[in-house]
């Protein structure tokens, strides 16, 4: 998303530093894998609906492409 001048993180706070998935993820009963997919947005006070709402512009088509990308996820 850095492409698309959004900050971002993969995992969870809870997780950050590390390559394990996120122990809050995998208790509510996602698989490793799924966990390791997950993304992290940060929004404060600060925020503002133009901002929010430019993440959800350009999401859809950042999901779509890593779906493409990745050997685990199957199109049927």
């Amino acid at each position: 998303m850095r492409d698309e001048g959004i900050a971002v993180s993969t995992g969870s706070a809870c997780s950050s530093k590390t390559l394990e998935p996120s122990h809050t993820l995998i208790s509510c009963g996602l698989l490793h894998e799924e966990a390791h997919g997950s993304l992290e947005f940060t929004f404060g006070r600060f925020s503002q609906d133009s901002e929010i709402d430019r993440v959800m512009e350009v999401l859809p088509g950042i999901v779509l492409r890593l779906r493409r990308m990745s050997p685990l996820y199957k199109t049927d």
